[in-house]
């Protein structure tokens, strides 16, 4: 006789694939069983977490559907506590060259050049175990500005006066960032010339 599903589950973790239980030894109507008897719970297609945890299920299947991606824009404004909005949505970027995946979440995802995709992305815990992207502060603002045809120069504008107050705040932090990206960096100048 095997292990018991209650055992199966709680060498899984916090959250877990349908596939994971299945590689763990867990049958089909085992899984079935504990979920509908509140044992674990679905968050989305295939994917589940352990009764009680307390994580933020959106991204956990973000993370989980696309470990590459990474916040971005609003989100990661809101974040970084950069804006006072709180996103309806979820901004989320991946490169160019990769698909995106279908979600229960509530996601608007981009398309940022491959080339760039990296610069400023920094990793954060969602739950033990799992992390996914956000852009830094600094990349945020750029990419504020440079995708300002998106939410308007107000909202650029707002989140770079907030970073300028932090004591940790480099201007040539972030114009090292937008020197990447031509169409932002000639903006920002100008914003910090008459800020400071």
């Amino acid at each position: 006789m095997g292990p018991r599903p209650v055992d199966l589950l709680s060498s899984l973790g916090d959250f877990f694939t349908h596939g994971d239980a299945l590689k763990a030894g867990m049958s089909e109507r085992s899984l079935a069983a504990l979920h509908q008897s509140g044992g674990l719970q679905r968050i989305a297609r295939g994917i589940y977490v352990q009764t009680g945890l307390v994580a933020d299920f959106d991204l956990i299947e973000i993370a989980v559907r696309a470990p590459n991606s990474a916040l971005c824009l609003t989100s990661a404004l809101a974040r970084h506590d950069l804006i006072d909005d709180v996103p309806t949505v979820i901004e989320v970027a991946l490169p160019r060259t990769q698909r995106q995946p279908s979600t229960q979440a509530p996601v608007r995802w981009h398309r940022f050049n491959p080339n760039t995709f990296a610069i400023g992305r920094e990793d954060f815990e969602v739950t033990d175990g799992l992390t996914l992207g956000i852009y830094s502060a600094t990349r945020s603002i750029v990419d504020a500005y440079r995708l300002r045809h998106l939410y308007g120069t107000e909202q650029a504008l707002g989140a770079l006066k907030r970073w300028l107050e932090l004591p940790e705040s480099q201007p040539s932090e972030l114009l090292a960032i937008a020197s990447h990206f031509p169409n932002a960096t000639g903006v920002i100048r100008t914003a910090l010339q008459t800020l400071l």
